[in-house]
């Protein structure tokens, strides 16, 4: 097959029905009624020689072939749209562009008040708004543009996505001022004697600290078990808890809510940050005023 035989628009309506998963929102999408969509996946049908996507109850879903095209595709596609819209500009002064951007609850308490701050001195307009890293396909969703950047760490994203790191950090002992564990340095033994907060926060990269920690004898004696970080300076600061914490969320709980945070005694991994983007939007403007904001504030060295 060459090039020259092969439609581009059939390949956007391909990309589009890999993110959509059905005819009705890719001819919105694309401003198109449903029978051109319905034409366009025929002709791509017989172009290819597959059935691409096969129609379920839970929508259009796609062949192995069209899986194995679909990064290619995708991939290629993007780099069409960044070419073609090399020499646009982006103002966030005058821009009144809206942000989406993929974080955990860590992230929120840590990235987003010193980053409101300062979009709202050089960019007044621009309104931001965020999304679970895990409460949504987060690799479809930056390749359709859903979500512009995302913050974390986040290993499924490789191939077609540019990540740079922000900074690496390590896990802390947390806990009210005055607990018994409130001293400079503490054991192993003391650590595991006390009471534990323990955080479950699925689909993060914090599931494997809990892992090395209950692996240990003896284990925690856990009283509270909470799905997410974003209560636990309330529960601290009213109890007798300790929990196990990323440090630079530490900093920022630890004024507020009275608390205190100490080196860990047990040997943990540590935890690299990284932004990521995907390719497609790599020289989009806006998102690389967005990226160099967050880097520039947060990102060591």
């Amino acid at each position: 097959m060459e090039l020259k035989d092969i439609d581009l628009n059939l390949l956007v309506v391909f990309n589009q029905l890999l993110m959509e998963r059905k005819v009705s929102k890719v001819a919105e999408n694309l401003g198109l009624g449903q029978p051109a969509v319905s034409n366009a996946l025929a002709r791509l049908r017989k172009l290819f020689g597959d059935e691409l996507f096969l129609r379920t109850s839970s929508g259009m879903q796609p062949t192995p072939f069209a899986d194995q095209l679909a990064e290619s595709i995708g991939y290629a596609l993007g780099m069409i749209h960044g070419a073609i819209n090399a020499q646009s500009s982006f103002d966030p002064a005058i821009s009144k562009r809206s942000f989406s951007i993929g974080m955990t609850d860590i992230g929120e308490i840590y990235f987003l008040p010193s980053l409101m701050e300062m979009i709202q001195k050089v960019a007044p307009s621009v309104s931001i708004s965020t999304v679970r890293n895990t409460a949504t396909n987060l690799q479809d969703s930056m390749e359709a543009g859903h979500i512009d950047v995302a913050i974390g760490l986040l290993p499924q994203l490789k191939t077609g996505f540019f990540q740079r790191r922000l900074f690496i950090q390590e896990y802390v002992c947390m806990f009210k001022v005055g607990h018994r564990l409130d001293k400079r340095k503490i054991l192993p033994s003391d650590f595991f004697s006390a009471d534990h907060l323990a955080i479950v926060s699925a689909g993060t990269g914090h599931g494997k600290v809990d892992e090395i920690l209950d692996s240990n004898s003896p284990q925690r004696k856990i009283k509270l078990t909470v799905p997410h970080f974003v209560a636990i300076g309330h529960i601290l600061q009213s109890t007798n808890l300790v929990a196990t914490v990323p440090e630079r969320l530490a900093e920022r709980m630890a004024k507020p809510f009275d608390l205190k945070y100490v080196d860990h005694p047990v040997k943990l991994p540590r935890i690299a940050i990284n932004l990521f983007w995907h390719a497609k939007y790599h020289k989009d403007p806006a998102n690389q005023w967005l990226r160099g904001l967050i880097f520039d504030m947060h990102a060591d060295g």
